[in-house]
């Protein structure tokens, strides 16, 4: 009996100092390499990309892909979209248009998503520093004062969502209205030590994950009700980054960096007094519609308006509905906000 139970915990260490093994060299089994593509964005861009250098926080300057539409004789505020996570500057090709009637309109690729550059930090603080909430919040106010646009309404998707309430709160002065489309709010990400976060296997980890996330955008079909609505054109859209080497590597450092950037913004909703408009699909499978409810809820002047038969990326999937519902809201808000004749 006793030789039976040493060798059983002999083959319990074994086991345990197996699991270690893998937990420890796993995930080196993922290549470093970067992604192939162009290094210069220009060589793949669309007929109406912009590109400006802009800072970036502790970092240098980096390029980052628009698309504008700014007829100063057009009056109103001036509208910048902000896509959410994995996504990119297109998710609002079919509104266009419609902002460009109600004042001037930007949207943009944050870093390092669609064709904006592909910054790979050299050591770990760096990353802290380009993706950080901050440096996203000083990339998007450096965009407005590059553009000449003072008074802004922010529209944002996911964590569009969240990036336009954190600047509501960060410049009031320079925000006039939210419209928000199921944004990332109340939804939890998970949150690891800073210690755990710089070691080389969880940097591995964050990069494996990049890849499986962009390769494929499977974030794409979960975000539509009707997935039969995405045809090849959008998903070659949605896949624009993949075009530019090392997109994998930005990604890997920007998930790297969100391990350890917690979303705290639901504590403060009751600070923000500007006019928002808030949009849910009913079949939004990435932020539930009671999350999106309660946002609204604790905001102090809010609409909610629900989309029937729509999931997380109305604005791509159900753009007349969307169309409608910004419309109407539009049209109450404080003169000079309607379109032009």
């Amino acid at each position: 009996m006793r030789t039976f139970l040493r060798i059983l915990l002999s083959l319990l260490i074994l086991v345990v100092l197996l699991g270690l093994l893998t937990i420890a060299v796993g995930p080196f089994i993922v290549s470093p390499s970067p992604a192939p593509g162009v290094t210069d964005a220009e060589l793949v861009a669309a007929p109406e990309s912009r590109f400006i250098a802009l800072p970036t926080g502790a970092d240098e300057p980096q390029e980052f892909h628009f698309i504008a539409r700014l007829d100063e004789e057009t009056p109103g505020p001036a509208f910048m979209l902000l896509h959410g996570f994995t996504f990119n500057l297109f998710t609002w090709s079919q509104l266009l248009d419609l902002f460009a009637q109600y004042g001037r309109v930007v949207a943009y690729d944050q870093l390092p998503y669609g064709l904006s550059a592909k910054r790979v930090p050299e050591i770990a603080q760096q990353s802290s520093d380009i993706y950080s909430k901050a440096a996203a919040l000083e990339q998007l106010f450096a965009l407005a004062d590059a553009l000449e646009l003072e008074q802004l309404i922010l529209v944002g998707n996911s964590s569009g969502g969240t990036l336009a309430l954190e600047a509501a709160l960060a410049a009031p002065e320079r925000v006039s209205g939210l419209i928000l489309i199921a944004p990332w709010v109340y939804s939890k990400r998970p949150m690891l030590p800073d210690w755990l976060v710089g070691l080389p296997q969880m940097q591995r980890v964050s990069l494996g994950l990049a890849r499986y996330l962009g390769r494929n955008s499977p974030l794409l079909d979960y975000s539509y009700a009707d997935t039969a609505k995405i045809d090849e054109e959008r998903r070659a859209l949605t896949g624009a980054h993949r075009l530019m080497a090392g997109w994998d590597l930005a990604w890997g450092a920007l998930l790297q960096r969100s391990l350890t950037d917690p979303v705290t913004i639901a504590e403060r909703l009751g600070e923000i007094e500007q006019p928002v408009l808030v949009l849910t699909g009913d079949a939004d499978q990435i932020v539930p519609v009671s999350d999106t409810q309660a946002t609204a809820d604790a905001l102090p002047n809010a609409t909610l308006v629900q989309l029937p038969g729509c999931g997380h990326l109305p604005q791509e999937e159900c753009p007349d509905q969307v169309e409608a519902a910004i419309s109407s809201w539009l049209e109450t808000q404080r003169p000079g906000t309607g379109p032009t004749p």
